[in-house]
């Protein structure tokens, strides 16, 4: 049904599992995959950018056939396809042995984006990366889920940063023969196409499989030939600012999404909304049932009674509002099919506090049972925002809870860390038991120079990744300007104190925080006996030319020979970079404006790995910081919020953080450092994982939807 049978036609009989292998992301969170790969070719593993289906198709037909008839190869490679073969069986699992039969019930969760691995660019930024570790992590536990998403071709952005330090950058076309995904075929062997019934002229949908472990991901791609010209583009770019487009994206995830699960068979029992994006799901549901007969009253219920809503955003700019007239165009037909009068499905998403139009967000609180911000602080502040619509409750009865985001230990952890250290101090078991505050009591025992090895070893290959890079870039594009490749970080010194700022650029994170006071700056970056430097990372929207703005004076700073080299802004932050810098940066910084950020995970896979975090008391830290893993500050008030928290953080920075660092015993080891580190990882590992957010977001919302599955 999934059209693989063609690809890599010259691999061996002996060795074809790779091609389920490579197929599979499994590989991506499974070190003995990638190592059976690596064996494979290294040269190969490394030009195809850890791609496995790249690399597949450039081997020449020799290595493989000599890869098959080698046998120290071929013992890995049974020993691998023999793990990977039980570990996708979705009948051994947490689920199954605490739930239920996950054969007899589907979940599913949609998306606008999804961030599972840099040669899948369906992502801008956390809400991507918390669907694809929500998604790796119900296959690791067996839960029975599908999501559905956006098949971009055109990718995100590109970034490239021109000679005057503004962003530019095109879509990057995604190359499909050489990525992990599939197009998913009708019974005939034909790609399946799929109808959307609202929009006009007729939209037809065609599907890409992406597997993830015992999970799968479905996306929709409207490139298809047999769509008008003005509808083939509807799917080309994640996030346009074109209101219409955005809406009949929006129409294409929640209806055509739903329309494509039908299509193939799968009959879902709960909903999981992430974001508001696909919400125009639930009116799919609705229509469905009616069509079998249902009443609008008891179809809408119905399908509400199992629809879990999950809003990321406190920043109103962040909710999707479209106008009447805009509704009106593509839905007035719809709406008929449904028994529902017009005025009561407008009523269903109009916002009383600010009527200006159809709200996305809205309408999921409206038509979803359950509700959940990302965070404790984030579920005050979402009661606050909304409690208008439940006039008559009080604050703690407004119908929102929270399940506070996690990350994906396996795929975020450095793989040294944990398979080799913390194998050695936790147990080999450690990670099946990750979620286990006990498990990480065992930290204790590591020795100081023992963490203090691994993590040089870590910040040493992230500097030299970042070299790496700009080497490349100024030789490609041939550049006689020395100012380039020094902004891009060749003068990083990897015994420097290292301050890591990565993420999306948008104002309200203000990126810029710690260039405020620039003769305080010069004095911390270049002290000569504790220098410090900083690595910023991060795209802004393409439409988004304040932040655009913003990165321009990083990247002005950057390459302003005053500060000597000691800021680095590194281009086209995505996935593999990400990883890299949350493994090798010795303080992770977060200063956005309270209480604006919803969670954010970035610093979880930071402290994951031992690197400390400094932020603003907001978000996931409210929850995290305990006084002895990193360093908060509360954050100002008034118009000169921004110059009284650059203070705060610079006093931080010498009065704690640089003192600390460069405090070190006789063997030349921070120890007070590395007991930081240390508490940084007990805190993060159990309490901030995708395994804890999972088994919470079941036992609170997902068996409250199979109850009411089976009532009705």
């Amino acid at each position: 049904m999934y059209g693989i049978k063609d690809a890599f036609p010259n691999l061996p009989e002996r060795i074809e599992g790779l091609r389920d292998l490579a197929f599979n992301l499994w590989w991506s969170w499974h070190p003995e995959g990638r190592e059976l790969f690596k064996q494979l070719s290294r040269t190969g593993w490394y030009l195809s950018r850890q791609n496995p289906v790249r690399m597949l198709n450039s081997l020449e037909t020799s290595v493989l056939k000599s890869a098959s008839e080698d046998p120290h190869f071929l013992r890995h490679y049974d020993a691998v396809m023999a793990r990977f073969s039980i570990t996708t069986d979705p009948s051994a699992s947490w689920f199954c042995a605490n739930v239920g039969d996950a054969s007899q019930r589907t979940f599913a969760y949609f998306s606008a984006e999804w961030g599972l691995h840099h040669a899948l660019p369906f992502y801008a930024g956390g809400l991507g990366f918390l669907a694809g570790d929500f998604l790796k992590e119900c296959s690791d536990l067996g839960l029975p889920m599908v999501g559905v998403g956006f098949m971009y071709p055109a990718g995100y952005l590109r970034q490239n940063i021109t000679p005057d330090g503004w962003q530019a950058g095109a879509c990057e076309i995604m190359d499909r023969e050489n990525a992990p995904i599939r197009r998913v075929r009708d019974r005939d062997g034909q790609p399946l196409i799929v109808k959307v019934p609202v929009i006009e002229p007729a939209l037809y949908l065609q599907v890409w499989k992406v597997e993830v472990g015992k999970a799968s991901l479905y996306l929709l791609d409207t490139s298809s030939d047999r769509n008008d010209p003005s509808n083939r583009c509807i799917s080309d770019r994640l996030y346009t600012g074109d209101q219409e487009q955005r809406l009949r994206q929006e129409i294409v995830l929640g209806i055509g999404g739903i329309g494509i699960l039908k299509a193939m068979g799968i009959d879902f029992s709960v909903l999981h909304l992430n974001e508001g994006h696909p919400a125009f799901a639930i009116l799919e549901r609705v229509r469905d049932l009616v069509a079998k007969g249902m009443t609008f009253e008891r179809a809408f219920e119905k399908a509400r009674a199992t629809t879990l809503f999950t809003t990321h955003t406190p920043v109103p700019a962040g909710h999707d509002v479209f106008s009447f007239q805009l509704m009106e165009k593509y839905f007035r037909p719809y709406i008929g099919e449904l028994g529902l009068e017009w005025q009561q499905f407008m009523k269903m998403g109009t916002d009383p506090k600010d009527p200006r139009g159809f709200n996305m967000t809205v309408f999921a609180l409206h038509s979803s049972a359950y509700h959940n911000a990302v965070s404790k602080r984030h579920m005050e502040v979402s009661r606050q925002m909304w409690r208008h619509l439940w006039p008559d409750l009080p604050d703690r009865a407004i119908p929102i809870d929270y399940v506070t985001n996690g990350v994906h230990v396996p795929s975020w952890i450095d793989r040294t860390l944990g398979d080799v250290i913390l194998n050695k101090y936790l147990g080999r078991d450690w990670l099946e038991n990750h979620d286990n505050q006990a498990v990480w009591g065992l930290l204790e025992d590591i020795p100081d120079d023992v963490l203090w090895r691994n993590h040089t070893r870590m910040k040493r290959r992230l500097i030299n990744f970042i070299r790496d890079r700009a080497r490349i870039k100024w030789f490609s594009q041939g550049s006689t300007d020395c100012r380039l490749p020094m902004a891009s970080g060749v003068l990083l010194d990897e015994s420097t104190l290292t301050l890591g700022f990565a993420r999306r650029f948008a104002s309200y994170k203000r990126a810029t925080l710690l260039l405020q006071d620039v003769e305080r700056l010069k004095r911390l970056l270049n002290d000569t006996w504790r220098p410090v430097q900083i690595i910023y990372a991060g795209k802004a929207h393409p439409d988004d030319d304040q932040s655009k703005g913003l990165l321009q004076q990083v990247f002005d700073a950057s390459r302003n020979p005053q500060f000597g080299g000691r800021i680095a802004f590194v281009e086209d932050y995505d996935e593999q970079l990400a990883q890299y810098l949350v493994h090798g940066v010795d303080v992770w910084v977060n200063n956005p404006i309270p209480p604006m950020e919803a969670c954010g995970t970035s610093g979880m896979k930071a402290t994951l790995n031992g690197v400390p975090q400094l932020s603003i008391l907001d978000g996931w830290w409210m929850e995290g910081y305990n006084g002895s893993n990193g360093w908060a500050y509360e954050g100002a008030y008034g118009q000169d919020r921004d110059q009284r928290d650059s203070q705060a953080l610079y006093d931080i920075l010498e009065n704690r953080v640089v003192p600390l660092y460069y405090e070190t015993d006789d063997r030349g080891i921070p120890v007070g450092w590395i007991r930081t580190m240390r508490e940084a990882m007990r805190v993060s590992g159990p309490q901030f994982s995708a395994r804890r957010m999972v088994k919470e977001y079941t036992n609170r919302f997902y068996r409250k939807c199979m109850d009411e599955v089976i009532r009705s």
